[in-house]
């Protein structure tokens, strides 16, 4: 994430953590058989990995000033149409319809709403916490789509159907491969504390320089250095983590690192806005282990059951992670999107990546992306 060490900090800058299973056993120990309770016919088969579509500067103002115009009675949130590239907005009546269309969106009229999904959402947050589950809103079908990795036991997988089928249509279940975890690693690379990570973005308040990246990392260490034994270039000034997974560091000197993130092929993409991801959009992520890796959006508002706590208010993607990518990118060309938190790994090119909206960040800590 640096060209060089005191002229150019720009992300990711490495820093990171020991590998922690969010499943209750290591990642390397699930039972990666399936479930023999499993009824096949009641869970969403894995799907082939689809390109997402390019959001507008116009798409992100419109699908966030829709929701807070029609609130969580009258729509089920807003996605990007896998052809057309239209935002689709979802209302529950034909007069947030009529409201929809006259910005030039189109509309789609739904059964549930966005509180009848989190409705839904709390009634697994009750009766289902498993570890190695994660659920979340899917407007394009509104559902709320639920995930188990192979951590969620036989046992464990018959209360959750139970819990499901009591709400029945409102949700669908998904055996995934792996076991979510935080996207951690130990090894050589010691950059806060003796662990590594990615930084995501770097964010300004005034003439102070500081970089956001996820919680679970900056809970570990108050010093980062951008090489293994190298001097320290930032101090902790927050972080939160779980129920969030956001941190901040204030770069120390007075150096103004670049505002851009590191595609690791020589070439820098520039920052110069955030925004809340769209289900259906295409997007990157930029992290130390796997560097540049592709997805979509395909779920918002997720809750992921972490070993050591839940995390809420989540974006699930397809992008591809592994450990020590914790901290980094989640952007769309110069717009900021997410912090990377974790994933249950990859299968071929389609992913779990997980990610803390990086607005609700930069709101807590009243910094800007530049």
């Amino acid at each position: 994430m640096r060209r060089t060490l005191r002229a150019r900090i720009c992300l990711s800058v490495l820093i990171a953590l020991p590998a922690v299973a969010l499943g209750s056993t290591p990642a390397g120990a699930a039972d990666p058989t399936a479930d023999p309770t499993a009824n096949p016919s009641a869970e969403a088969p894995a799907a082939e990995p689809t390109p997402g579509v390019s959001a507008s500067a116009s798409q992100y103002t419109l699908h966030s000033s829709l929701e807070r115009t029609l609130g969580d009675d009258r729509t089920a949130g807003s996605y990007l149409d896998a052809q057309s590239g239209e935002l689709v907005v979802t209302v529950t009546d034909e007069t947030a319809a009529e409201e929809v269309r006259a910005t030039g969106a189109r509309a789609k009229i739904v059964k549930r709403s966005t509180a009848g999904l989190r409705s839904a959402m709390g009634t697994l947050e009750t009766d289902a916490k498993i570890t190695g589950t994660s659920w979340g809103i899917d407007p394009a079908t509104n559902q709320v789509s639920i995930e188990a990795d192979t951590s969620v036991s036989g046992r464990s997988m018959r209360q959750l159907r139970r819990v499901a089928a009591g709400l029945g249509e409102a949700v669908r279940i998904k055996r995934v491969p792996g076991v979510f975890k935080k996207e951690v690693v130990g090894g050589d690379a010691i950059y806060g504390g003796g662990f590594r990570c990615s930084a995501a973005f770097n964010v300004g308040k005034g003439t102070v320089r500081y970089f956001v990246t996820a919680g679970h990392c900056t809970n570990e260490a108050t010093s980062w250095s951008a090489t293994s034994g190298g001097a320290s270039i930032g101090t902790r000034e927050g972080t939160s983590f779980p129920t969030n997974d956001y941190g901040i560091v204030r770069y120390t000197g007075t150096a103004w690192p670049a505002g851009n993130v590191n595609l690791y092929n020589g070439s820098y993409q520039d920052i110069t806005s955030a925004a809340d991801a769209i289900v259906g959009q295409a997007l990157k992520k930029s992290g130390s282990t796997t560097h540049v890796t592709n997805g979509r959006v395909t779920a918002v508002n997720v809750t992921v059951n972490y070993s050591d706590g839940p995390v809420y208010n989540m974006v699930r993607t397809t992008a591809c992670s592994a450990g020590g990518d914790s901290g980094g990118a989640h952007f769309s060309g110069s717009t900021a999107l997410g912090i990377h938190s974790g994933s249950s790994g990859c299968t071929g090119t389609n992913g779990s990546a997980i990610h803390q909206p990086v607005k609700e960040a930069l709101t807590a800590y009243g910094v800007n992306v530049y």
